[in-house]
């Protein structure tokens, strides 16, 4: 078989961990792109690693003139960075030291943590409603042949989830629609495709990376306003966006892919750092959530989209899916309230989000199977579904657990997580639920 060679007009330099040539075009008469410059003979100009992200590298007789145009430079803050509003824990002796993993426990203090699980848990409902609904607006994508088996299970739960906020009368005119986490911004597509023929709204997109291949673009010619705000929830202060300050539209705040901690920041961005700082806060809010398994939706009582001084309500309602409970903070948890009045702390949470990867981590029948999956398989593994290493998650601990009470204990510690947000909710005034908004091998 012949040796592969480079694309024509391409670089020569052959990308060992990519198995293929680089792709990128080389200035005229070289054979090499200026990131693999240092291979050709004739070029004795050193390549550096850029220090403000090492990356990619740079010519070291270049450096200054680069590091003031480099994309990883310190960029001027906006006008809505307002650092650490939604962090939550500002007591530093509150915050807890390092801990140790759940492998160093004892078999006696992992049953004593047990024990603490199941009698904080006591008396919370653990039968959850399933409320597996759809949306027309998704009825021609569900039925596309297409889709893959990705694509189809988050188009089924896009679908739910607007099914959902179309039950809470959230789906409707007047409404700036704020995604968090927003990613590509496909769910704010979709909620946008089910109000093609509704005026007056807005989506705000909230995400703190750069992201290729947004579906933003697929708006453009129609009336719909989008409108990116690349910030970290954390430093996010909603007051002072231009925009939603100048409309002053109701929001629903929405979310498919916030991942633990991601969540309690967005939860504190609406509900005090926005809401209590808006008028119209004597109106009663209702909340909800789907399955992940599980989400969470909050929606104010009323559907009437009057947004006069005396009827405004600043946040109409939340609608966020629940996912990696192993990633949540106590520093920025919402229901450290809750967990307090069960008699439980930092150190127990922090063995409790960790634990709580025991309900779909996949230590199963046989746990050495995993190490049998192909390297394709384990690729294709999303960031939000990888579980805990054994050691992080305890599984030398675990000898002696049958794999269903594991999965019972996971599922446990994921209801007392999301327990305490509920509360969060229900005291400042929202009617908050928690339930199942699509099948468990969704």
């Amino acid at each position: 078989m012949a040796a592969p060679q480079p694309e024509p007009g391409r670089c020569a330099y052959f990308v060992a961990r990519k198995k293929r040539f680089c792709r990128m075009v080389p200035a005229l008469g070289r054979r090499f792109c200026g990131e693999h410059g240092q291979q050709e003979k004739e070029n004795d100009r050193k390549r550096i690693p850029c220090p403000l992200d090492p990356k990619h590298t740079v010519y070291e007789d270049q450096l200054q003139k680069h590091l003031k145009k480099c994309n990883s430079r310190e960029k001027p803050k906006p006008v809505y960075f307002v650092q650490d509003i939604n962090a939550g824990l500002k007591d530093v002796a509150e915050i807890p030291e390092k801990q140790v993993t759940l492998s160093s426990l004892s078999k006696e203090e992992l049953e004593n943590l047990i024990i603490k699980l199941k009698k904080a848990t006591n008396g919370l409902e653990l039968d959850l409603k399933e409320q597996i609904l759809s949306h027309k607006a998704l009825h021609e994508a569900l039925n596309d042949p297409k889709n893959g088996e990705s694509a189809f299970k988050h188009l089924k739960q896009q679908a739910s989830i607007l099914g959902n906020m179309e039950k809470l009368h959230l789906l409707g005119p007047g409404r700036c629609f704020i995604e968090f986490g927003a990613g590509r911004g496909k769910l704010s597509h979709w909620v946008d495709v089910a109000l093609q023929d509704v005026e007056d709204i807005q989506f705000l997109l909230v995400e703190r990376a750069t992201t290729r291949f947004k579906v933003d673009g697929k708006h453009k010619k129609r009336d719909s306003v989008f409108e990116r705000l690349q910030v970290d929830i954390q430093h996010l202060c909603l007051n002072k966006v231009p925009s939603l300050e100048k409309k002053r539209l109701p929001v629903v705040g929405i979310g498919k892919h916030l991942c633990g901690a991601a969540t309690d920041l967005a939860l504190r961005c609406l509900v005090e750092s926005y809401a209590t700082c808006c008028e119209g806060e004597n109106e009663e809010p209702a909340a909800k959530r789907p399955k992940n398994d599980k989400t969470e939706m909050a929606a104010r009582s009323s559907a009437d989209n009057e947004r006069n001084k005396e009827d405004f309500k600043p946040v109409a309602g939340i609608v966020i899916a629940l996912c990696c409970h192993h990633k949540c903070d106590w520093t920025h948890y919402v229901g450290r309230e809750f967990f307090q009045s069960v008699g439980l702390g930092p150190v127990e949470f922090h063995y409790f989000q960790r634990m709580s990867s025991w309900a779909t981590c996949g230590m199963r029948e046989t746990i050495t199977s995993t190490s049998e999956e192909s390297e394709d398989h384990a690729n294709n593994t999303e960031e939000h579904d990888q579980p805990y290493s054994k050691a992080e998650s305890g599984f030398d601990t675990l000898q002696g657990l049958p794999v269903e009470e594991r999965k019972e204990i996971g599922a446990l510690c994921k209801l007392l997580i999301d327990h305490g947000r509920i509360k969060y909710l229900q005291q400042r005034g929202y009617r908050a639920t928690l339930q199942y908004y699509t099948e468990s091998a969704l």
